[in-house]
């Protein structure tokens, strides 16, 4: 089965099922490069991300969800690659490089890259701080970056786990941002700092969420 095919069925299920409130998904730019930044409430998350988008958007997801064996392993894998996720071991050491190097591919060939900058889900609904990776890759390929805001999937797939139940789902895209007046300045920690911050602060806006000035592992942690 094409990706065609199976996002046009997805598709149907989840305007069935959900009735989604879409709202400014006419603003993410028809063609070229562009980073969907957002928050991260539960694993269900990217697949209402790559069904509302009209173009194919492409995410980062652990390797594990493509190795497993026998009969279901190969199915998962066929389902989450053919959804657009790029596989990347992210619990190695050198994890983060290869997945910021797997997002600059994808923008440098003016595909969609769908990130979330908190860099985990959230373990309690609240919103963490951002990781600077996704200030790195604007400054690198000068996508503009379009933030967006994914409310009620929580309730969906509470934890992150078992069957997806029915709720109301509503998913805001915010205006574009640029950042062409950071050219140059990929290395500067402020700078990114800076971009992340801004970045951060319209997903806030548009979800309406509660921010934590920490990150969220840390906060899982303790």
């Amino acid at each position: 089965m094409s990706r065609s095919v199976l996002k046009a069925i997805l598709l149907v299920l989840m305007r069935v099922l959900y009735r989604p409130v879409v709202e400014g998904v006419e603003r993410i730019p028809g063609e070229g490069p562009v980073i969907l930044a957002g928050n991260h409430v539960t694993f269900i998350d990217s697949m209402f991300l790559s069904l509302v988008v009209r173009r194919q958007v492409y995410f980062i997801g652990k390797d594990e969800y493509v190795t497993g064996k026998g009969v279901k392993g190969r199915l998962m894998a066929w389902f989450f690659t053919t959804c657009g996720m790029i596989p990347v071991d992210r619990d190695g050491g050198h994890g983060g490089v290869a997945a910021l190097m797997t997002g600059r591919r994808v923008l440098d060939e003016g595909r969609i890259f769908g990130i979330y900058p908190e860099g985990t889900r959230s373990p309690d609904g609240r919103l963490y701080r951002g990781r600077t990776g996704i200030a790195r890759l604007a400054l690198m390929t000068g996508a503009p970056v379009v933030p967006f805001a994914m409310i009620g999937t929580d309730k969906v797939q509470p934890g992150g786990t078992g069957m997806p139940r029915l709720a109301p789902v509503t998913i805001r895209f915010g205006t574009p941002l640029h950042f062409a007046r950071y050219e140059g300045m990929d290395r500067d920690r402020y700078v990114l700092r800076a971009v992340t911050d801004e970045v951060m602060s319209q997903v806030m806006h548009l979800s309406g969420q509660e921010y934590v000035d920490i990150y969220a592992t840390k906060a899982k942690a303790a």
